[in-house]
């Protein structure tokens, strides 16, 4: 089962690579990876995405939170919660294709953010299986390129991750 982890950590250099070494160390694997600083500057979130059993996610959990760097972490697959993804997808556009390709952006609701004179750049944001049907809906033979920053999260209600 996929799991979104998301961990509150001190901002300071090596942290990062003590999370991931930790994977390492015990063969896990690590599906996508965000980090960034928090409104303290001395934290930063890092949102973890993994799969696993219950046995290896807690063994996980309680792996990360043995780390010195490591203030606090929830499991945001465990509650309600709210996850985005962000992609950008550039797109062959040859004059025949472009109002197809945008009535598929409107659809989608992305929004297109470059435009040359024979490409689209187009920014989705959404779940990762919205993001996965416009790459469906769209013509193999017009994708460029595309990048993905992988599911952040943030649990729903009152409480929130912080100390």
């Amino acid at each position: 089962m996929r799991h979104i982890i998301s961990i509150l950590m001190e901002n300071e250099s090596g942290a990062l690579s003590r999370v991931s070494g930790l994977f390492t160390a015990r063969g896990y694997n690590i599906e996508s990876l965000t980090v960034a600083p928090t409104q303290d500057p001395s934290l930063s979130r890092l949102t973890l995405v993994t799969s696993g059993s219950e046995e290896i996610i807690e063994q996980i959990t309680k792996q990360l939170n043995k780390l010195i760097d490591v203030v606090k972490l929830a499991d945001l697959s465990e509650g309600i919660h709210i996850e985005r993804e962000m992609m950008m997808i550039k797109l062959r556009a040859e004059r025949t294709q472009r109002e197809e390709i945008k009535r598929l952006v409107e659809i989608f609701r992305g929004k297109i953010i470059d435009v040359t004179d024979t490409s689209y750049i187009v920014e989705l944001t959404g779940v990762s299986c919205k993001l996965d049907a416009f790459v469906e809906a769209v013509n193999d033979d017009l994708i460029v390129e595309m990048v993905r920053t992988g599911p952040s999260g943030i649990a729903r209600g009152p409480k929130g991750l912080g100390i």
